[in-house]
């Protein structure tokens, strides 16, 4: 028995709209949710088209063989930032002639695969082994618009094509449960003194990583309670006379508690390592989720949150860093302070869904521009009106470190002297992260 996907009604129109052109292969990317019964696809976002192919032919009319799989993967990296905690990509789709069926489905495989490697990569959470590794690979014929829909085991490399059903339903997700929260930060990345430049994102990930596990080990309260992970997250809502939950249109309000420090029966382990200078991460993160209605679970909701909470802060930076390399002036010095802004989060509705999307924003972009990407990214046009900006203050203070490659006899004298005195007060070190609450989020890198 194959997995059924419960899809938007939407979305028929949408793929059968691509289908008015015969001789054209259309692919995209589909959106949605995951459940151990049911998956829910919400969101159907076509390939956008490379700038020469508009530029050059407006008339031009992708063929099988013109399918350019790094540009989908790349698509579906950028994509992946604009999903809050809840939502996946579920795989691929393919609009394309019925004699090409055969060579669809090679190209549909190992887009699937493709798109899910290239996503993986760059998270800092682990699917664990409850959860649903099939993704779906949907092709629509262009000639009768009829579908075939199967999936594939993403943890299997040579698992073959299952089929699965594709069932259209109304107003599929105009009633999902939504949770938020406001993470404060204070996150410290200490640099190695033979740190350098382009190695500023690889610590920082790493610092991140750690921090991440820290909020997966958390305690999150939901409208001020601790509920059990078994227990539905709609338990004891009122019911219409009709026996219905009357779903709430105000979003769960969550509050997230971390460990300050280790239990006193784990003996912690350190390192001694000498550093020129520490990444600080302060301030204060909006993080949104969303869930089916289908009686979902509190260990369901709350993971959904978790994994908004882990991937909004490394987007963030991954957004800054890629600005940096972007716009860094070639003649700029090392030891050159630098004040920047980190972007925004911004937030906007699906038509005929409470789930929104959300994108980032330096100060200096205007609605306008922010308007183009969504179109650009999502296939839909997006009105300056529904964009919602998170309320947040982000600064950057950044202090490039000073090149010591002259002192090698200071530095090695520096380590023997700290590991003398670290042997010397030898004992147990307990790690503790300090939570300070902040109006600011900030990447602060100073040197010494």
């Amino acid at each position: 028995m194959g997995r059924s996907y419960f899809v938007e009604e939407a979305l028929g129109q949408y793929l059968s709209d691509f289908s008015t052109k015969p001789k054209a292969c259309v692919t995209g990317l589909l959106i949605g949710q995951c459940s151990p019964q049911r998956d829910y696809v919400i969101l159907a976002i076509r390939t956008p088209p490379r700038e020469e192919q508009n530029e050059s032919n407006k008339n031009y009319h992708p063929k099988l063989a013109d399918i350019d799989e790094e540009w989908v993967t790349g698509h579906a990296s950028q994509l992946s930032r604009m999903l809050p905690g809840g939502l996946l990509v579920l795989g691929v789709f393919i609009v394309a002639a019925p004699e090409l069926a055969k060579d669809i489905q090679n190209a549909l495989r190992k887009l699937v695969f493709s798109v899910e490697k290239s996503i993986i990569k760059k998270r800092l959470w682990n699917f664990t082994e409850e959860e649903v590794s099939d993704r779906v690979a949907l092709h629509v014929c262009s000639a009768t618009k009829k579908i075939l829909c199967r999936t594939y085991d993403m943890q299997d490399p040579k698992s073959s094509a299952k089929p699965a059903d594709w069932k259209y339903q109304s107003g599929l997700s105009a009633f999902w449960l939504s949770l938020e929260c406001t993470i404060n930060v204070n996150i410290h990345i200490p640099l190695s003194a033979t740190s350098v430049n382009y190695e500023l994102e690889k610590n920082t990930r790493n610092g991140l990583t750690r921090w991440a596990k820290q909020i997966e080990e958390g305690v999150f309260l939901i409208n001020g309670q601790a509920k059990d992970d078994d227990t539905e997250l709609l338990e004891g809502q009122k019911k219409s006379s009709r026996g219905n939950i009357q779903h709430s249109i105000q979003p769960f309000d969550v509050k997230v508690l971390t460990q300050l420090s280790q239990s006193s029966g784990h003996r912690s382990t350190a390192t001694v390592q000498v550093c020129s200078g520490f990444i600080n991460l302060k301030g204060a993160v909006k993080c949104r989720a969303y869930i089916h209605n289908n009686k979902p679970k509190v260990k369901d909701a709350i993971q959904a949150l978790k994994r908004d909470i882990i991937n909004t802060l490394s987007d963030r930076c991954a957004i800054l860093f890629e600005d940096l390399l972007i716009n860094e002036a070639p003649d700029k010095k090392n030891s050159e302070r630098e004040y920047h802004v980190l972007p925004h989060r911004v937030f906007v509705s699906i038509a005929g869904s409470n789930v929104m999307l959300c994108d980032y924003k330096f100060g200096d972009e205007t609605a306008g521009e922010i308007q183009e990407r969504f179109f650009e990214m999502l296939d839909q046009v997006v009105h300056g009106e529904a964009i919602q900006i998170a309320e947040e203050i982000n600064t950057v203070d950044i202090k490039p470190p000073v090149d010591n490659t002259d002192d090698t006899q200071q530095m090695q004298l520096t380590k023997a002297t700290l590991l003398l005195k670290f042997q010397q007060n030898m004992g147990v070190v307990i790690a503790a992260a300090v939570a300070i609450f902040a109006v600011a989020f900030s990447f602060n890198y100073f040197s010494d």
